[in-house]
């Protein structure tokens, strides 16, 4: 039973993500101005919980910005600009809040959502790339909503941080927002637009697969030896 309702929410998250722009057009049509908020809870929960990894980020702002450009939302681009660079900035400040305060120990071998093979993945490219981590890590899925609980965990400190997050969530946030508004009406881009919203959640998500997918061969190598 429970197999059967994780399927039927794979195939109700992906059909929202390919055809995400549909989904949005009826959310504004039923919630009108209220979309902002909508659309501000989403990206503040995508970044400011570190159990909703799965929410969309990338192609929804690439979305909005194609619908909004279409002229037919009665949205304005720079209030949804401010107002979801807002929920960036104020997510990630929570989940480093969160990860100063709990630590590690929510990550369980065992679960199914926070795996712990996801803090060493976010830990290693912390430390990789540090502080601009925070930056890099906007772009890719998992990473983004985990990252800033990991600088919250390392104790990193919080104006550094800060710096770090309002450049990133600036960044993201303007970068496909305006990619969505400037290309979306493009002829070649709005007739496959489907395909165009795939390869922006198959880009955004390799790096996350390939992580996974390396530390599995690693330490199936590490066991053999």
């Amino acid at each position: 039973m429970t197999k059967k309702i994780i399927l039927e929410f794979l195939a109700q998250f992906v059909d929202f993500l390919l055809h995400i722009d549909k989904h949005l057009e009826i959310i504004i049509s039923e919630y009108q101005t209220w979309t902002y908020l909508i659309l501000f809870l989403i990206i503040f929960a995508e970044t400011g919980f570190v159990v909703t990894p799965f929410l969309p980020g990338d192609s929804l702002l690439f979305a909005m910005g194609t619908l909004i450009a279409g002229d037919k939302t009665g949205l304005s681009i720079w209030v949804m600009l401010v107002l979801l660079i807002i929920a960036a900035i104020a997510g990630n400040t929570l989940n480093y809040k969160l990860g100063s305060m709990l630590g590690m120990k929510v990550f369980k071998a065992e679960n199914k959502i926070l795996k712990l093979e996801y803090y060493y993945q976010s830990h290693e490219f912390f430390e990789k790339h540090g502080g601009k981590a925070i930056i890099f890590s906007r772009f890719l899925p998992i990473f983004r909503t985990i990252a800033p609980f990991v600088a919250g965990v390392a104790k990193m400190p919080f104006g550094r941080f800060t710096m770090y997050n309002v450049i990133g969530g600036v960044t993201w946030i303007g970068s496909l927002l305006f990619a969505g508004y400037l290309l979306g009406q493009i002829p070649v881009v709005k007739q496959n637009f489907d395909i165009v919203i795939l390869v922006i959640a198959v880009v955004t998500f390799f790096p996350a697969v390939f992580a996974a997918l390396k530390s599995k061969f690693s330490k199936k190598k590490v066991t053999e030896v």
